[in-house]
């Protein structure tokens, strides 16, 4: 990467304006640069802007969900409508970024409609203003009952001008407007305005979101006047006790749901949580599912289903699932109010838990990578984002590389495939008197790949969830890496690298309920004063991990300390290529040159206890054959070779010729 593009990443760092990007482009053309330097720069610039507005849209969703959270709380301890509406009109003007923001219901008595809320208004005409039914902007959204937007408010013909609103909207200096309207059911009660006083453009996603808190005030209006009926029914109580009687009821169901899931959201309740509050609110079994509603329930609305009762449980757009009520053919309206709102909470729990759970395992997992992949990062930057976290990265830590083993799986696949041969007649292959096993072999791939491909992506997916958990829990980091997942644990007092590989191999494998293999490193003292040594240690985690799989230890945790001479190797690798070529490298070669497979004999006659007969069953030829790749054997190795001490560097080589071709593949 050369300087000019670097530069691009440091503007990302500090956040600068969009105009800046075009600096090194323009000096590099200034200097001369050549038209491949120029095309390299321009491409680093359109990356470098498309994450700048990756990362601006993630900050901006972010704070729109944070505000319709907030938004939501204020409505689920509705006290002062008006305190609710202003916050939700604060919110609304702050979000889209515009220099006014504004409300406005409809007086069905008077005949008109009235501005309810301002905020950012300097004009007293215009706070003031009274419309009548149907005029300006405001009358077309709710004549139309849909959104819309003007860039320049009196060049539009689209919409009746009046003499009246002309002067308020002059008054006030306006020019860009965007209306939405408040619902409740099919009729509009009221239009929610966000505006500037120069010409802009609105976004969709604005649109959308001003329309979502749109939804927030029409429900914030209506639990107003479901209260504002109660209390009547209430002062009625002389006249008709009967209807105070239900109403009395109802009034107890709400403030009960109302108080329930007040306390569940403030102590950070869980979906379950909210269904069993409701199922003893509303006397019936509320459950949640995850199947989505019929169109007839995704609108917001709960609709009857049979005997049923169904509310959709989404937000954004995204339908997470359904709140059911069993069983209750019976829901007067404010009990169906209350299955909408509970069904609105759930979503808004959900949607904050996972856009929390899906930030800390990103940025523990971008902590990491920096440490593996930018050893140059600064010490002071990687101690703070790691107090963020809750990890201290100045004490010693262990990198650990952990994989879900398939081995078995594919060798059983291989293994059915190679019956099934068998079984329809057709012999195996027969090449110089050995059993070759690679046409059962890509016959299997053949027709598992598919599978086996889903079948891996699934299984990476669950292991980096729960690997992330489990860093988590223990104030450390992990990241998806190489088609398995790395974590980098705190060494706790007393314990070492090994011990740390056994434990998360249990928790990992618990998890998942299936065998979680675990390589460990050496301890690394400071991964933040120095994080050069974790590149290093993630790869000696990785050499081990393999070393395991290959020793049939798959589905356990070790260090390179367990693994005896082989672990010093592993720690560190040295001339491990230079030892596996002088002792076997003949061998190897002469396999290369001849198309056989000497290698494979040798290491079938070490597994058989050097029994040639038993050999020859391994491989499933005569023992003649047998014979014949022994003498040579003999006579590419020596005659010394079956020596113990021979014999003992002969199967170490073998072991490490595997590992390193396993790798290579």
């Amino acid at each position: 990467m050369s300087h000019d593009q670097a530069h691009y990443l440091e503007l990302l760092a500090r956040g600068a304006a969009a105009e800046a990007y075009d600096r090194p482009l323009l000096l590099a053309r200034a200097d001369g640069a050549g038209h491949e330097q120029l095309a390299a720069l321009d491409h680093a610039k359109q990356l470098a802007l498309r994450v700048r507005a990756e990362l601006e849209g993630r900050r901006r969703r972010e704070a729109e969900l944070s505000a319709l959270f907030e938004t939501a709380h204020d409505l689920a301890g509705l006290r002062d409508l008006d305190a609710v509406l202003r916050a939700i009109v604060q919110r609304a003007r702050s979000l889209l970024g515009t220099e006014v923001a504004y409300l406005s219901l409809n007086d069905p008595a008077a005949g008109d409609t009235y501005m309810r809320v301002t905020e950012g208004s300097v004009s007293a005409r215009f706070q003031q203003v009274r419309l009548g039914m149907g005029e300006g902007l405001g009358g077309l959204v709710a004549q139309t009952a849909r959104p819309y937007v003007t860039d320049s408010y009196f060049d539009d013909a689209r919409f009746e001008h009046t003499g009246t609103i002309d002067a308020a909207v002059k008054d006030e200096g306006l020019v860009a407007i965007l209306g939405v309207p408040l619902m409740l059911g099919s009729q509009v009660i009221g239009v929610l305005f966000a505006a500037d006083r120069r010409a802009r453009v609105f976004e969709r996603e604005q649109v959308a979101l001003l329309a979502s808190f749109a939804a927030h005030a029409a429900v914030a209006i209506d639990t107003a006047n479901l209260l504002a009926e109660t209390r009547s029914a209430l002062a009625d109580l002389e006249r008709a006790n009967a209807i105070i009687q239900d109403h009395s009821g109802v009034l107890e169901r709400a403030s009960d749901v109302h108080d329930r899931l007040t306390e569940l959201v403030l102590r950070g309740g869980g979906v379950q949580d909210v269904a069993a509050a409701l199922s003893e609110v509303l006397d019936g079994t509320v459950e949640f599912t995850e199947a989505g509603p019929d169109a007839g329930g995704a609108g917001g609305h709960a609709t009857r289903h049979g005997d049923d009762w169904v509310a959709a449980v989404a937000a954004g757009g995204e339908v997470f699932g359904s709140l059911v009520l069993r069983g209750h053919p019976a829901l007067d309206p404010v009990d169906r109010r209350t299955l909408e709102r509970a069904a609105m909470v759930t979503s808004l729990l959900l949607l904050a838990r996972r856009s929390a759970h899906d930030a800390e395992q990103r940025v523990r997992g971008e902590l990491l990578d920096d440490l593996l992949d930018a050893p140059d990062r600064d010490p002071r930057l990687l101690r703070e984002r790691a107090a963020r976290l809750r990890a201290d990265l100045d004490v010693p830590h262990v990198v650990l590389a952990a994989r879900i083993d398939g081995t078995a799986d594919e060798t059983a696949a291989r293994a059915e495939t190679a019956r099934a041969e068998t079984a329809a007649g057709r012999k195996p292959a027969a090449r110089t008197g050995s059993w070759t096993r690679a046409g059962a072999n890509a016959r299997a791939d053949s027709l598992d790949g598919a599978a086996v491909s889903a079948r891996e992506t699934a299984d990476r997916q669950r292991l980096w969830s729960a690997a992330s958990h489990l860093a988590a829990t223990r104030s450390g980091l992990a990241a998806a890496r190489d088609g398995g997942t790395v974590l980098l644990l705190p060494l706790g007092p007393g314990d070492t690298a090994a011990d740390l590989a056994r434990q998360t191999a249990r928790q990992l494998s618990g998890a998942l309920r299936e065998p979680v293999t675990v390589g460990a490193s050496s301890p690394v003292d400071s991964p933040a004063g120095d994080p050069a040594p974790v590149a290093e240690a993630y790869a000696q985690a990785r050499r081990c991990l393999d070393a395991l799989r290959l020793l049939g230890r798959s589905g356990e945790g070790a260090a390179a300390q367990d693994l005896g001479f082989l672990g010093l190797l592993l720690a560190d690798p040295g001339d491990i290529d230079g030892f596996v070529h002088r002792t076997i490298g003949e061998i190897v070669d002469y396999d290369r040159r001849r198309g056989t497979d000497l290698v494979g004999t040798l290491d079938a006659y070490f597994a058989s206890g050097m029994s040639p007969a038993r050999t020859k069953d391994d491989l499933h030829v005569h023992v003649n054959t047998v014979a014949q790749r022994l003498e040579r054997i003999g006579r590419l190795l020596g005659p010394d070779w079956q020596s113990p001490a021979r014999s003992l560097e002969i199967q170490l080589a073998l072991r490490l010729h595997a590992m390193s071709s396993s790798a290579g593949s």
